[in-house]
């Protein structure tokens, strides 16, 4: 692995685990576009190490407030935010472990442009017709639980963790920069777990430090600009144009697949 390979995932990394494009399928189509070898679990968890540092350490005084207000105060506005994210976490974590080993099943291009733009039009419809304006305090466990549950589809490469709970939200009416703020605090203990529990499983395998570093830094970095351009897009701004670059993008593997086979 090149530093400029290195590189080129972290910012790849960065930008898809938090816009509703799928980093994991943009991580499955760079080195199929590019012919590069299999990065390998050493460099999805360096990826992954650094985008959890980037939402960490973005939301880390919201974090703070949460985790006390959740055991000296469950009952004020940010004690029921930090267990109905823990309550969201749950079947995410649960099923992320369940699936893992069948992820190799979902990595074919083809399937991977599809589900781009089938998110792409679910994604869109969501946001157009969730014309309610529920603000973050009163999501309440039914819809967190909803948006929890959401997050076991992003299984499939394509269809974006973000992407698919920003759109279990919209549809339940949520406002648009409140179901971002909460996809990216749930977003939390998902990443890091998995980063966590891919690192049990690499074992012995020796890796290439410096461009674990670089992944790292450069995925905490993009990520963590991702979140603050996101949060702040979506103020006026729906997600109209994620869609079209998903529609392009699915379009354009689909057409270079087939020219492929």
């Amino acid at each position: 692995m090149s530093i400029f390979q290195a590189i080129v995932y972290g910012i790849v990394q960065g930008i898809g685990e938090f816009l509703p494009i799928s980093s994991t399928a943009h991580l499955i189509l760079v080195p199929w576009f590019f012919g590069w070898g299999d990065p390998g679990v050493a460099f999805d968890v360096a990826l992954h190490l650094g985008t959890a540092l980037a939402v960490i350490l973005f939301f880390w005084k919201d974090w703070i407030s949460l985790i006390s207000s959740g055991f000296t105060k469950p009952k004020s506005e940010n004690g029921k935010l930090f267990w109905l994210i823990i309550a969201a976490t749950i079947p995410g974590g649960i099923f992320g472990v369940f699936l893992d080993n069948y992820m190799q099943n979902f990595r074919n291009p083809a399937l991977i442009g599809i589900m781009l733009i089938i998110m792409g039009i679910v994604l869109y419809y969501a946001d157009k017709i969730g014309s309610k304006e529920i603000e973050m305090e009163k999501i309440g466990l039914k819809r967190s639980l909803i948006v929890g549950f959401s997050q076991v589809l992003a299984v499939v490469p394509g269809v974006s963790r973000s992407g698919i709970t920003m759109s279990a939200g919209r549809f339940m009416g949520i406002e648009r920069e409140s179901i971002a703020k909460f996809t990216f605090l749930l977003s939390s203990p998902i990443i890091l777990g998995d980063a966590l529990y891919h690192l049990k499983k690499m074992g012995n395998i020796p890796i290439d430090k410096g461009s674990f570093i670089v992944a790292v830094l450069t995925s905490a970095i993009v990520g963590a600009l991702a979140i603050k351009f996101l949060l702040n897009y979506l103020k006026n701004k729906g997600f109209a144009i994620f869609s079209i670059y998903r529609f392009i993008l699915g379009a354009v593997v689909i057409a270079v697949y087939f020219i492929k086979h």
